[in-house]
């Protein structure tokens, strides 16, 4: 009966890792398939253009800090006598969000493909970090030393395809891989750890960024010329990003050592 338990537990767990490759890999082929897909220019006509203290673009510039602060926070965590077996992933997660701030504001302040770059490489360096982490986690912690590096790689050629060729698909493929993961090990995979249903707020956090985004006039407009959706993104999505440092603050194994 033990040998029955161990062969269905390994069947059981060789089918979970299956399911979730194959969907990475549907994923990337399902974006491939679609053709080139260029930048649209229009994405740089942004509803709030108000200059505040000679900064052109300010509350989308300014509404950057919290990316600072978190990733910061977060990096500084997962470096220190906390860390787990994925900390190299998860601090490089929450270095590119704090380098986001940076490119994010660098981008904002003169708006364009040129500048872009610099928004979109520590984004698709954290999604990438991200991703090895919560494979790390949830199927074998070797998969850091082995798919860490050659991630970051994939992320860095996924913006300089873009900045060369004008073709996002492996951008948006870089984009929302670890974003379909996160349900994904939620919901297949047993936790090492607890408190993982704080990846899910996080994840909500970053579709409803996504949202605000798309959204950008109609929100500037909705609240007075207030805040614009592009800016209301910055500070939900970096809401995701403290949904992730809360969990792994809080969370313990979920078996003794």
């Amino acid at each position: 009966m033990p040998q029955l338990q161990t062969r269905t537990s390994i069947v059981s767990r060789y089918w979970r890792e299956s399911v979730l490759a194959l969907v990475s890999l549907l994923l990337l082929a399902g974006i491939m398939a679609a053709g080139p897909l260029p930048q649209d220019p229009a994405y740089h006509d942004f509803a709030d253009k108000r200059v505040v203290f000679g900064v052109p673009y300010f509350f989308n510039v300014a509404s950057n800090i919290l990316f600072l602060l978190v990733g910061i926070a977060g990096t500084a965590f997962c470096l220190g006598r906390h860390r787990s077996k994925a900390s190299a992933s998860w601090a490089i997660f929450f270095l590119g969000g704090a380098l986001i701030c940076v490119g994010s504001a660098y981008y904002h302040w003169s708006p364009d493909n040129a500048t872009l770059v610099w928004d979109r490489l520590p984004m698709a360096l954290g999604a990438m970090g991200l991703f090895v982490a919560l494979v790390s986690e949830h199927v074998n912690e070797r998969c850091e030393r082995i798919m860490l590096i050659p991630a970051l790689v994939v992320g860095v050629a996924s913006v300089a395809w873009w900045h060369f060729a004008d073709d996002l698909r492996l951008y948006v493929w870089v984009q929302l891989t670890p974003l379909v993961t996160i349900p994904i090990v939620v919901a297949m995979f047993p936790g090492r750890y607890t408190h993982r249903r704080y990846l899910l707020y996080g994840l909500g956090c970053y579709l409803l960024a996504k949202l605000a985004e798309l959204w950008d006039r109609e929100i500037f407009a909705l609240t007075a010329n207030a805040l614009s959706g592009h800016s209301f993104k910055h500070l939900l999505a970096a809401l995701g990003l403290f949904f992730v440092y809360l969990m792994l603050r809080r969370r313990e194994p979920t078996t003794p050592a």
